[in-house]
């Protein structure tokens, strides 16, 4: 079995994370969306709730699984015997911090590989920063998020 993993933030996940998913989700037979927790970032939803999200969004999809994660990747793969991390390319700068971490992946487990997947050319400008800042100032998000957490990014602002 040929078991994937997305790993990222995900707060909260956009139309653009998904198609990686349901892209991914053709390509491999497991694809296991995992929330990691980036120490540089703080984060609008709590890991709990960014899994929730992603779970709503995915439920259609029968060989995704979404989990959370607290330290580094490497490990994680190596608990689920997963040697495929998948990650989401928008443009070139995306591919220099990716690339990045790809060596420092490969450094630490070199059984471990990295498939990079670009963007359906449609969510290039999308990401979760610019979904927070449009929800924040009360702008219209519908397109950018899928459609079952629409509102959830919404009543988050609204509280």
């Amino acid at each position: 079995m040929k078991r994937a993993v997305y790993p990222g933030s995900f707060d909260p996940i956009t139309k653009g994370h998904l198609d990686i998913i349901k892209r991914s989700a053709k390509v491999f037979d497991e694809i296991i969306v995992v929330v990691l927790i980036n120490p540089e970032k703080s984060g609008l939803f709590t890991m709990k709730e960014r899994i929730e999200l992603i779970k709503k969004s995915v439920k259609e999809i029968d060989n995704v699984r979404v989990e959370g994660f607290d330290g580094l990747l490497i490990n994680f793969m190596r608990e689920k015997e997963a040697k495929v991390i998948i990650k989401g390319l928008r443009a070139l700068s995306d591919f220099e911090y990716e690339f990045q971490m790809a060596l420092m992946n490969n450094k630490l487990d070199s059984s471990i590989e990295t498939v990079f997947m670009m963007t359906n050319a449609k969510y290039s400008y999308l990401s979760s920063s610019s979904v927070k800042q449009v929800a924040k100032f009360g702008g219209c998000i519908k397109g950018l998020v899928p459609q079952e957490i629409e509102k959830d990014v919404l009543n988050k602002f609204n509280k």
